[in-house]
């Protein structure tokens, strides 16, 4: 029962945040400030989301594997290297690390 409470307070909050974005007056919209926020937001949403994919499991903070894989990818782009070629290197460099033991 406690979990069909969850889904019924889950849809009755998105549904209120929904219609609480449609009441918002447009001048409040038209506001620089607002605009500036509103640009801005998906790409902190995303990067936070990011970080916490490739750094966290569960929990727990994972640098070894991951942090490395993702490091490669980076001298690879900084090099203007191929993207292929950028995906082949955190690929290979996350599996050997993998493969040491980290």
């Amino acid at each position: 029962m406690n979990i069909w409470l969850a889904i019924g307070l889950t849809v009755v909050g998105c549904y209120a945040v929904k219609l609480a974005g449609l009441l918002v007056p447009a001048g409040v919209l038209e506001r620089p400030l607002v605009r500036r926020l509103a640009a801005l937001l998906p790409v902190a949403l995303l990067a936070a989301l990011t970080a916490q994919q490739a750094f966290a499991d569960g929990r727990a903070l994972v640098l070894a594997a991951r942090a490395a894989g993702r490091a490669a990818a980076a001298v690879a782009l900084l090099l203007r290297a191929p993207f292929l070629l950028v995906v082949a290197a955190a690929v290979l460099v996350t599996a050997g690390v993998r493969a040491l033991g980290g």
